[in-house]
C-alpha cells in the first residue's frame, strides 16, 4: 500500500467514526457539529497531502489527479438535478471539479483520489437525510396551504399577455424547491469549514492554543495555491464538457415555505449512509466548479 492510500485509508476509518457518531444522535446542534468536524477532518487532510507533495516532488512520485464517474441516479428519475446540486455543493468545498451529463444521471468528478472519496462519502450520507426530510415534509402536507407566484400567459383582443397570479403548491414544486435549498445550506456549512480550517492553516496567531510558525504558514498557502492551479491544469486538459452547468431548472416556479422548510433541513442535517444508485453513461455539459 502506498503511503497515498494509507493516508487515504485513515481519513476514511475517521470519518466513519464521525458518521457513526452523527447517527447515533438526535441532537440537531451535536449533528452539527459532526458535519463541522468531518469537513475540517476533510480540509485538514487535504492540506497535509497538499504540502507533502510540494515536499516530495522531487522524492517520490506524487499523488496523481484522476477523473472518477459518479452514479447519480437512472435515466428518467424525478429530482436528479437536486441530486447532482448536492453532489456539486459537496465537490466546491473538498478541491474537486464535476461536470455533469446532461441527463443528470451522472456526475465526472476531477481532483486527487482522496478528495474525491470523501466527497463520495459526505454525498451517500446527505443524499439519504435530503431524501427522507423531504418525504417528511411532503407527507405532513404543510405544502398543500402554501400558494406560490406563477406567470401565465393570455390573450387579449388578439394580443398575447402574460401576468402574475396566485396558485397553490404541487407537491412536486415542493420537493424540488425543499432539496434545492437543502443542497445549497449544505454547501454553505461545508464551505465555511472549508475557510475556517484553511484560515488557521495560512495565518499566523501568536494567541492559538497551538500556533503556527510563520514559516509553516507561508509553506501551506504556497501549497493550497499549488494545488489550485494543478487541478485547474488537469481539469482543462481532460474535461470535454461543452457549457456550464447551471443547477436544476427554476421554471417550476419559487415556492418560499418549501425553500425554508429545506434550509432547515440543511441547518439540522446528519450524516449517514446511502446505498449507490445506478446510472448509465449520458452526454456531458459541465464547468462546475469553474
Amino acid at each position: 500500500m502506498s503511503s497515498a492510500d494509507a493516508v487515504s485509508d485513515r481519513l476514511l476509518t475517521r470519518i466513519g467514526g464521525l458518521l457513526r457518531k452523527a447517527e447515533s444522535t438526535d441532537n440537531e446542534h451535536e449533528a452539527e457539529a459532526f458535519l463541522a468536524a468531518a469537513q475540517r477532518l476533510a480540509t485538514r487532510s487535504s492540506i497535509d497531502l497538499a504540502v507533502a507533495r510540494a515536499h516530495t516532488r522531487d522524492r517520490e512520485r506524487p499523488a496523481e489527479l484522476i477523473q472518477r464517474m459518479i452514479p447519480i441516479g437512472e435515466p428518467g428519475r424525478k429530482g436528479l438535478r437536486t441530486y447532482v446540486q448536492l453532489f456539486v455543493a459537496i465537490a466546491g468545498a473538498n478541491d474537486v471539479r464535476c461536470d455533469v451529463a446532461r441527463t443528470s444521471t451522472q456526475v465526472y468528478a476531477y481532483g486527487f483520489a482522496a478528495d474525491i472519496t470523501v466527497c463520495e462519502a459526505l454525498y451517500s450520507s446527505l443524499l439519504v437525510q435530503m431524501v427522507r426530510a423531504s418525504d417528511r415534509y411532503i407527507k405532513s402536507g404543510e405544502y398543500r396551504s402554501a400558494t406560490m407566484e406563477k406567470v401565465v400567459a393570455e390573450r387579449r383582443r388578439g394580443r398575447r399577455v402574460r401576468r402574475v397570479v396566485r396558485v397553490p403548491v404541487a407537491g412536486v414544486t415542493a420537493r424540488l424547491n425543499f432539496q434545492m435549498a437543502f443542497a445549497e445550506r449544505i454547501g454553505l456549512r461545508l464551505a465555511e469549514a472549508k475557510q475556517e480550517v484553511e484560515r488557521a492553516a495560512t495565518t499566523r496567531d501568536t494567541h492559538a492554543a497551538d500556533p503556527i510558525s510563520q514559516e509553516q504558514a507561508a509553506g501551506t498557502a504556497l501549497a493550497l495555491r499549488g494545488k489550485e492551479i494543478e487541478l485547474a491544469d488537469f481539469y482543462t486538459r481532460n474535461s470535454e464538457a461543452r457549457g456550464t452547468w447551471r443547477g436544476p431548472h427554476t421554471s417550476t416556479g419559487y415556492a418560499p415555505d418549501a425553500r425554508r422548510a429545506g434550509d432547515r433541513a440543511g441547518r439540522a442535517a446528519r450524516l449517514g449512509f446511502a446505498p449507490e444508485l445506478d446510472s448509465g453513461r449520458g452526454q456531458l455539459i459541465g464547468g462546475v466548479g469553474e
